[in-house]
């Protein structure tokens, strides 16, 4: 890319970041909340590093991804100093190469998966951050325990002693209208915080919240939202 692709590049990643930043200040401001208290995941999968790189220059330090085998490539190439996300499926097969490389992996849903990452956390001498996610509308398309199984999963993977059980995560089902993810939103503030008193942790990370329903998220009290779209554009591929 030229000098003046790159500077194009840039300056339209700091417009998206900005207007993303305003729609998280809006919504922490209708119901009371400090923006500060919302972190912002750009997600970059399916987008090449140079659109990281533009991003980072404009102060965005942490990143989303969801497929191990793109990611690691794109990690090593990208601007030191990022903080990394994984927040996609996470495979079995894959789940080793994930330890130590991302700071919070999203996506735990099984103990078959939290234990491949708890032996290899434990090995590697390390502590993993994870999020437990949930499938709160029952989609059999989508990934995510059952709520009715969360408190058994989540006792499990709690006694675990390298992995670290942060919060929940949830892809709710898509709407037109955002209203129609707040129902789904409010559910996994319920079931973080009837968690939470059950196994006598904080579980401080409701992951909830996309370009589309941001600001409902927000309102229902999302700590990271995960944007694509609305930093980077339509994914190139």
């Amino acid at each position: 890319m030229t000098e003046v692709g790159d500077r194009l590049v840039e300056t339209q990643a700091a417009k998206r970041l900005a207007q993303v930043k305003e729609r998280i200040a809006r919504a922490c401001a209708i119901c009371g909340r400090d923006p500060a208290t919302v972190t912002l995941v750009a997600v970059s999968k399916l987008h090449d590093v140079t659109e990281v790189a533009a991003m980072a220059a404009c102060g965005q330090r942490i990143f989303g991804e969801s497929y191990i085998q793109e990611a690691l490539p794109k990690m090593e190439a990208a601007p030191a100093g990022l903080v990394w996300h994984f927040i996609g499926h996470l495979q079995r097969n894959k789940a080793k190469l994930a330890v130590g490389r991302f700071a919070l992996i999203h996506t735990v849903d099984n103990l078959e998966l939290a234990g491949i990452l708890q032996k290899k956390t434990e090995a590697s001498g390390l502590t993993q951050d994870i999020c437990l996610q949930v499938n709160v509308a029952g989609e059999t398309q989508k990934s995510g325990i059952d709520p009715e199984h969360l408190p058994e999963l989540a006792e499990a993977v709690a006694a675990m002693g390298a992995l670290r059980v942060t919060g929940l995560m949830v892809i709710p089902p898509v709407f037109d209208d955002p209203e129609g993810a707040r129902p789904a939103f409010a559910r996994l503030r319920g079931l973080r915080d009837e968690l939470a008193a059950r196994l006598g942790l904080p579980l401080p990370v409701l992951s909830m919240g996309m370009s589309g329903d941001l600001e409902v998220a927000v309102m229902e009290g999302a700590t990271h939202v995960r944007v694509g779209t609305d930093l980077f554009g339509p994914r190139q591929r």
